[in-house]
């Protein structure tokens, strides 16, 4: 009877005590709290530097070649997504027309050469002859004198007197008519026989048409303004094409930046030259360095076919975004990625302090510019 509570007293000694409940260190609960804290103080202190946004895109000077001059496409030298040069051949019109236009106006132009040489030729003729009526002009008036001396003394006829007037009247028509083809001959030129043929209006006139065809005949060929890759075309040889008709477009390679849309509420302390950081969906990882070159004047909403007409209806306050343009520092690397113009980016711009000067001088030279060009 007295063993069995001993049995279990000695099995509650032996059997382990259950664990003391450990107690977290005062310090946990003081460091926990301040570190969420400093976490959420330090993305507040990093929002209040910077401004990001990912509606940004990739931008390039995008060209519409278009001919100068109009005909039928012979020869098209370049392909879709084909990188050219400066000066390359893009597409050849029919040259046959112009050659015979230039051929025309060089003939206009000798036809002018040789009306001013028979002007000078018939201004130097009328000049004789001016002299010759004027010295048979004096002659006809000395017989009249006389003739009317003798008829005073009733030694000539009465229609000798007459023939001696009829015979001055004769000569000074004839003195008027060299002096009016005179007149006329140097109205040619200018009013002065001395005019050199390069200086006559019609002449210059014809060697501006030959200039014209010269350089018609030259924009037969089209090159490429500037380095780029030819964009989507579908130009055959055998195509008519207008002056002025849109052939291929030609995305230049040589200058490109970004165009980042920022919320109007977050260009409070944007300005022209602050740095900028971008990040290019297509290229992870790797980050471009880039300034601030300008900020445009009005919301995309303004520059639209149709901008919203705020004052009638019902009205709904919409934050607008302004376009920001950054340009890109050091594109110039053999090692720079590829960038293509519409690929989608990530913007963050450093809002501390002024624009470095560096920065600045170079966002106004390549903002200037872009405001007449964009």
């Amino acid at each position: 009877m007295t063993g069995k509570p001993d049995t279990a007293a000695a099995a509650a000694a032996a059997a382990p005590s259950p664990a003391r409940r450990r107690r977290v260190p005062v310090w946990l609960w003081i460091a926990g709290p301040l570190a969420v804290a400093g976490f959420f103080g330090w993305e507040w202190m990093q929002a209040s530097r910077q401004v990001g946004t990912d509606n940004a895109y990739v931008k390039a000077e995008r060209i519409l070649i278009a001919p100068q001059v109009g005909g039928r496409v012979v020869e098209v030298a370049v392909g879709q997504n084909q990188p050219v040069k400066r000066g390359d051949l893009l597409f050849r019109i029919d040259t046959r027309p112009l050659e015979i236009a230039l051929a025309q106006n060089e003939a206009l132009l000798a036809h002018m050469a040789n009306s001013a040489s028979a002007s000078r030729a018939k201004a130097s003729g009328a000049g004789t002859s001016i002299r010759a009526a004027r010295e048979t002009l004096a002659w006809a008036q000395r017989d009249l004198q006389r003739m009317r001396q003798l008829a005073g003394q009733q030694l000539v006829s009465r229609k000798m007197l007459d023939d001696a007037r009829h015979a001055v009247a004769e000569a000074r028509t004839d003195l008027a008519d060299a002096v009016a083809s005179e007149n006329e001959a140097t109205a040619s030129l200018s009013g002065d026989a001395a005019t050199p043929t390069e200086d006559l209006p019609d002449y210059r006139a014809a060697t501006a048409m030959v200039a014209k065809a010269r350089l018609d005949l030259e924009h037969a060929q089209v090159r490429a303004p500037v380095d780029g890759i030819v964009g989507t075309h579908d130009l055959q040889a055998g195509e008519f094409l207008a002056v002025g008709q849109t052939a291929m477009p030609l995305v230049a390679t040589g200058r490109q930046w970004i165009e980042a849309n920022f919320k109007e509420t977050e260009l409070t302390r944007m300005k022209v030259g602050q740095p900028a950081t971008v990040e290019i969906d297509s290229y992870p990882g790797v980050k471009w360095q880039a300034h601030v070159a300008s900020i445009a004047p009005a919301s995309g909403a303004e520059f639209s076919v149709l901008p919203a007409q705020n004052a009638t209806g019902n009205w709904i306050k919409i934050v607008q975004r302004i376009p920001v343009r950054l340009e890109i520092d050091g594109t110039g690397r053999d090692d720079a990625p590829v960038l293509r113009a519409g690929m989608s980016a990530r913007v963050r711009v450093d809002l501390r302090g002024e624009a470095s000067s560096t920065a600045a001088a170079a966002a106004v030279s390549h903002a200037q510019p872009a405001a007449g060009q964009h």
